[in-house]
């Protein structure tokens, strides 16, 4: 059974100018870690606020717990947690007073559902007469989260939770979301870091409000049509303008300290081709490897799938 649907969600702004959501259906299991994964500005905030009724779609449906998000709005507010993508708790109450303050809004207390989150809110106990504003980025997250659990949500939409802060932090967080989902809990969570991707079930690509594809991480990456290789010389500039003028190029982009290529033609000789059309340019140490793709990969070859 499904815990979210979205049926053929289209939704504009500035009267119709600016297109943020178009035609988008996908549906996230109950129980499910679901990935809502795209650069800023591809139209994740815009799904979040419309399933958590805080918008209207222009065109189509969705549901939540099986509520309909435009019919039963105050049903679903009462049994989802959201965690925007800016810190949003008053930063003048302290750590347990916005504890209290949340749960009170939901009719409950931290003492009735303090299992929930009690792994998370021993990390930030220490904290619990410090304001809110005070606290490092780390436990901001953790103090949100607290504060979108505290009424023992059925379905948890975070929205680019880890944005801003430190690697140790994203990773302690998505550790928390596992022990989450082994409660039960669907959750759904939007992120612009493709690394991120590969610690979801499931996930759906989005761009420029449109879902490029919708499947696990694996099946995602091998997809990915051709073979790909990373290249590397020592003048990285003038050798990425020189792969994109070679003509067996299908793609060539920077990736790191490398160049990531991918050829027109299968044939494994091209390798070779390159390999020599580089040395007659003049270019050294030059280094050719075949490399699986990422998630990132598959995301750009998703976006142009046909590009030279």
């Amino acid at each position: 059974m499904s815990a979210v649907t979205l049926h053929q969600i289209t939704k504009t702004y500035d009267k119709g100018k600016l297109l943020a959501a178009s035609d988008i259906s996908f549906d996230v299991k109950e129980g499910e870690l679901f990935g809502l994964i795209g650069p800023d500005g591809a139209g994740k905030s815009t799904l979040f606020r419309i399933l958590t009724t805080l918008l209207l779609p222009d065109r189509g449906s969705a549901t939540v717990a099986g509520f309909d998000t435009q019919t039963d709005f105050k049903k679903i507010r009462g049994c989802v947690g959201y965690m925007p993508g800016r810190f949003s708790l008053y930063p003048d109450l302290t750590v347990e007073e916005n504890l209290h303050f949340f749960a009170s809004l939901f009719g409950t207390t931290i003492e009735a559902n303090y299992a929930l989150i009690k792994d998370i809110y021993e990390q930030i106990e220490p904290f619990a007469k410090r304001r809110a504003g005070k606290l490092s980025g780390g436990m901001k997250q953790k103090l949100a989260l607290c504060c979108a659990l505290i009424h023992k949500p059925v379905v948890l939409f975070l929205d680019e939770p880890t944005t801003g802060v430190d690697a140790v932090s994203r990773k302690e967080f998505w550790e928390m979301l596992k022990r989450l989902k082994r409660q039960g809990i669907t959750i759904l969570v939007s992120t612009a870091y493709m690394d991120e991707a590969n610690l979801c079930e499931r996930i759906a690509l989005i761009q420029e409000g449109k879902i490029l594809s919708v499947d696990t991480p694996d099946h995602i990456v091998n997809a990915y049509p051709r073979a790909l290789y990373a290249v590397k010389a020592t003048q990285m500039h003038q050798l990425l303008k020189d792969i994109r003028e070679y003509p067996g190029t299908l793609s060539c982009y920077s990736f790191g300290d490398y160049l990531h290529v991918s050829f027109k033609d299968i044939d494994e000789q091209e390798k070779t081709r390159l390999e020599k059309w580089l040395g007659e340019k003049g270019h050294k140490n030059l280094e050719i490897k075949k490399i699986p793709a990422s998630i990132e990969d598959s995301f750009i070859q998703l976006m142009n799938p046909n590009s030279p």
